[in-house]
């Protein structure tokens, strides 16, 4: 089990990996968050999801090995884990990329 001080971290890196990602769209004011939470997709089929759906924002993915273990740390995650992981990076410069994770998200499957 990832203790807090751990979430945190894990947390930070993701918030400055999203910020690195550029031009993939931006969330509604108060998204449901439930896709991400509860999403079954593999890391693989997050990442396909994600170059069909913004190319320029999976290279810049691509490039950030933060982003990467951050997100390969979120899928790990249990649901509850997820949701903790996900509160602390609202209101935070991560929330504008919120809109394109709920969008693989919810086309992942597909992939």
């Amino acid at each position: 089990m990832v203790n807090l001080s751990s979430t945190k971290l894990f947390v930070a890196i993701g918030g400055l990996a999203l910020s690195l990602i550029t031009g993939i769209g931006v969330a509604s004011a108060d998204p449901d968050l439930s896709p991400l939470i509860s999403t079954t997709c593999s890391y693989s089929q997050a990442i396909a999801a994600l170059n069909a759906q913004s190319p320029d924002a999976a290279a810049a993915f691509s490039a950030s090995p933060v982003a990467q273990v951050w997100l390969r740390s979120f899928l790990a995650a249990p649901a509850d884990q997820r949701q903790r992981m996900l509160q602390l990076l609202q209101g935070g410069r991560a929330q504008q990329y919120l809109g394109a994770a709920l969008q693989a998200a919810n086309t992942c499957n597909n992939y």
